[in-house]
């Protein structure tokens, strides 16, 4: 009697023992990459044509950019620098498409992660340019309205488009608020960019681009050959440099160029 209450006292004191053991964790899945949330787009070869976008293969009409993209990326490195402005002194200087090809430019190099944010929020052309078929609201990713995986969208691996379809009601006023401050830090924050490109408005337009200026590193001014007057580069070059540091400046639509000229940063 005695051999078997002591059997069943160790076999209740077993179960007890299995009963105290530690269940078994379940592994912690890491956070999801933001970069793989975002709807990747396709590109309509015709359509980029039409919209002069010609840096997203190589070749000879893209070298002009290529030489760009290698002057950049120095300065960005020598000065550890990331945020770039790119703007003009008046409409139609071509920034918004110089500052899609310097993208697609960026982005063919595999080791860059790109994003470009639009931010010429009264003339809003991106998505025309481009020839992208779809809503686009990354103003209400600034003001809060809207997530920013729904509004960001993806080239390839590594270059993401903030991009709108409609004008923006006093812009000045969102560009400048701290909301859109704090969207622009955290999307840095989880995206990890190499580069962050801003396209900003025309400086005479209004005090949309000052606004924001001091969200960036550096600034680079776009200028229109026979356009853009010694006196609008002057005085759009000292507002700039007043707010932050000035890469240079572009002189795009050049007609008297040599076939093996091409542009690049001029010192200001």
């Amino acid at each position: 009697m005695e051999r078997i209450q002591s059997a069943i006292a160790k076999a209740r004191a077993a179960r007890g023992a299995v009963a105290a053991a530690p269940k078994p964790q379940a592994p912690v899945k890491p956070p999801k990459d933001m970069w793989s949330t975002l709807t990747e787009l396709q590109f309509d070869e015709t359509r980029l044509e039409r919209g002069r976008i010609v840096a997203h293969q190589s070749g000879p009409q893209a070298a002009v950019f290529d030489v760009m993209r290698t002057n950049l990326m120095h300065q960005l490195r020598e000065h550890n620098w990331t945020r770039v402005a790119i703007t003009s002194p008046g409409s139609s200087c071509g920034k918004t498409t110089l500052t899609l090809n310097l993208a697609l430019s960026l982005a063919r190099q595999p080791d860059l992660k790109v994003v470009v944010l639009e931010l010429d929020l009264r003339r809003p052309a991106m998505q025309r340019t481009l020839g992208i078929d779809r809503t686009c609201n990354f103003a209400g990713v600034l003001d809060g309205s809207e997530a920013p995986e729904a509004q960001l969208f993806r080239w390839r691996s590594n270059l993401a488009l903030g991009l709108n379809s409609i004008p923006v009601a006093s812009p000045a006023e969102l560009l400048s608020s701290d909301r859109a401050a704090e969207t622009v830090d955290a999307l840095e924050e989880r995206l990890q960019p190499n580069v962050m490109l801003f396209d900003l408005p025309p400086m005479v337009v209004g005090d949309d681009t000052i606004a924001f200026l001091d969200q960036v590193d550096c600034a680079l001014m776009v200028t229109e050959a026979e356009a853009s007057t010694v006196s609008e580069i002057d005085r759009c070059g000292k507002d700039l440099a007043a707010h932050t540091q000035v890469l240079g400046v572009v002189l795009n639509k050049c007609r008297y160029m040599e076939p093996t000229e091409s542009y690049g940063y001029g010192d200001t």
